[in-house]
Order: C-alpha cells, then sequence, then structure tokens
C-alpha cells in the first residue's frame, strides 16, 4: 500500500490553518505571514514597521527561528508583544506551531499579528499558517535570480517587499528585470520597493498595510 505522507503532512496542516482563521476571523486580527531567504532584512523591516504602526493599532509577533529569541527580543524593546517559536533545525513555520502559541495572545486586544517565517525561500510558501496575507522580501544583495530560481514562492505570494534599496547604487539589481520576472510568474503581485535603513518606501509598505486592515474589518 502506498502512502501519500506529503498529502497527509498538508492535510493535518491545512486543518491546523482552518482552526487558526477561524480565530483570527472572530476577532478581525489582520494577520501578514512575512517570508524570505536569511538575511532579506525581515526583522528590521518588521522593526520600522512596528515603530510607525504602533500608535495607531495593537501589534503582536510571531517570531520564526531556528535557535535564540534574538529576534522576539529586538521586538520587545519596541513595545509589541512578541512570541519566539524555535523550530530546533526545521526550515518552516507550520499552522500546528501558530496554533500552540495562539494562547499567549488576547487576538481581542491584538489588531494586525505579524508572522515572521524562517528565513527560507522554499518551504514556507507551501504551508497555510491561517494568514490573510502572503508576503515576500527580496533584497537588493540576493540578485535578479531569485525571482526566477524561486517560482514557487513568488506564484504564491500577493506583495513582493523589494528591500535595502539604498544599495542599488552599488550592486548589479535592475529594478525593472525584477518587475518583469515578477510579472511573467504572478502577474497580479505588487511590489513595494523600500529601504529598511534610510526607511525610503516605508510609507507606502504601511499603507498597504492599513488597507490589509480596513479590508480584514470589513469581512
Amino acid at each position: 500500500m502506498k502512502i501519500n505522507l506529503e498529502e497527509e503532512v498538508l492535510s493535518d496542516n491545512n486543518a491546523a490553518a482552518k482552526f487558526n482563521r477561524d480565530l483570527f476571523e472572530k476577532s478581525k486580527t489582520l494577520v501578514i505571514n512575512l517570508m524570505s531567504s536569511p538575511g532579506a532584512g525581515k526583522t528590521t523591516l518588521l522593526e520600522k514597521t512596528v515603530a510607525a504602526l504602533r500608535n495607531e493599532y495593537r501589534i503582536g509577533v510571531i517570531e520564526g527561528d531556528l535557535a535564540t529569541e534574538k529576534d522576539a527580543d529586538r521586538i520587545r524593546k519596541l513595545g509589541a508583544k512578541a512570541v519566539q517559536i524555535n523550530t530546533n533545525g526545521g526550515c518552516h513555520l507550520d499552522a500546528r506551531m501558530i496554533a500552540k502559541v495562539l494562547p499567549e495572545f488576547n487576538l481581542d486586544e491584538i489588531d494586525i499579528l505579524f508572522i515572521e517565517n524562517v528565513g527560507n525561500l522554499v518551504c514556507p510558501s507551501g504551508y497555510d499558517l491561517g494568514q490573510n496575507h502572503k508576503v515576500a522580501i527580496l533584497s537588493v544583495p540576493e540578485g535578479n535570480d531569485k525571482i526566477p530560481k524561486y517560482p514557487v514562492m513568488f506564484r504564491r505570494t500577493e506583495l513582493v517587499v523589494l528591500n535595502k534599496i539604498d544599495l542599488l547604487p552599488y550592486l548589479d539589481f535592475d529594478v525593472d528585470t525584477a518587475v518583469e520576472d515578477l510579472k511573467g510568474i504572478n502577474p497580479d503581485s505588487g511590489l513595494i520597493k523600500v529601504s529598511s535603513r534610510t526607511e525610503e518606501g516605508l510609507d507606502e509598505w504601511c499603507q498597504w498595510i492599513k488597507q490589509a486592515y480596513l479590508k480584514c474589518q470589513s469581512q
């Protein structure tokens, strides 16, 4: 007898994702799943985002890493509730991991919950966590080959944040090529250019989040 383990694992994950989604919908919490390769600047972007939005929204963060609480500690310093998940070698978060830590939050007191996934351009894209939106972060130093080489990630996200644009004058990264590659894989995806260091483009990113929050409240 042949057993499709992948189908069984995803079935269990999807059941947990539905459980999570029902909780999020009940509390009208906007949930954004942030994915990228290691070093793309997810945590720094998240720090700047929390700082920009914390006076207007109640924010919670779930941090996913193989080990340590360093990223969660960075978020806590900004006054946001942050819970760390250590996967101990796992390359992605799954819905069951999220469900396990949700009791640490009072979702009725969280307007926006960010999930910072484990740094990886492959595995995280295949797992529904119960989120409203999947966002991929791509950084200029990674080069122009990442979108065509990892199409599944960019096909399954609705927005790409191109980070570290302050480095464009110094590196061979072509924004027009990135836009063209993205449109070829996912014509419906948006792209926002941001520098977490200089905060260029941060307003546009925050406006996208605000619009997503309004849409979440109206559903």
